[in-house]
């Protein structure tokens, strides 16, 4: 399968459990369907209304440290802020020295990300990211039956049963304020040093000195 390969790297990453809102906030080891598209989102300028998109990636980290973090809390009235705050400390978990590679077939998203009109970012505003121009490519990837080389990814949990942390996980967001999720589903979320036997389809990558199966997402917004 021909496939775009866009590389990604931050010094850190955070990817917020979505159901926990206080006290000690775990990262997830890889990011949600929802952190990519944003992703492009924020390199195209402008919210991507999707209908179809197929798109998969592969995720790593070199370590996982956590960090004390203050945070403001506004009081609102009717949804308005006043200047009644608080201060809170709160320990937030993050991912040291990533490497994020998007696979595409479409070449628009590719252009999107060679010149970002806004910071791209994994995770918190902080985290700041970089795309590696120079070494995007196109490769023709070998399909592989049954995979089991699938890491650093997150596969939906219906009819495959991979082991992991099991997560709901939206696909994307919408367009309105407040945001909805769009497509929750259930997740394994599988981290880069993962080793699972799977009946999957996928497609074989060479990233550094290993071979990785890359599952792709056939997304469908249509009905959504």
């Amino acid at each position: 399968m021909e496939l775009y390969t866009i590389d990604i790297r931050s010094w850190t990453a955070s990817f917020r459990y979505p159901n926990l809102i206080s006290g000690i906030q775990p990262t997830l080891e890889v990011p949600p369907l929802s952190t990519v598209l944003g992703l492009i989102n924020a390199a195209a300028g402008r919210y991507i209304d999707h209908q179809k998109l197929s798109i998969g990636y592969y995720f790593e980290y070199q370590g996982k440290e956590m960090d004390l973090e203050t945070i403001y809390m506004m009081d609102t009235n009717k949804g308005k802020p006043n200047n009644i705050t608080k201060s809170n400390v709160i320990k937030r978990e993050f991912l040291f020295e990533n490497f994020l590679r998007i696979y595409t077939p479409d070449e628009a998203i590719v252009n999107y990300l060679k010149s970002p009109v806004y910071p791209l970012v994994l995770g918190r505003m902080n985290d700041l990211a970089s795309i590696d121009v120079a070494k995007i490519e196109k490769k023709n990837l070998p399909e592989v039956e049954n995979a089991d080389k699938i890491k650093g990814q997150i596969i939906p949990f219906a009819n495959n049963f991979l082991p992991g942390v099991i997560q709901a996980l939206p696909k994307y967001f919408s367009n309105t304020i407040p945001r909805q999720n769009i497509g929750t589903e259930a997740y394994s979320v599988l981290n880069y040093q993962t080793k699972v036997q799977s009946n999957l389809k996928a497609y074989r990558d060479m990233i550094g000195k290993q071979e990785v199966d890359i599952y792709m997402h056939y997304l469908d917004f249509t009905s959504m």
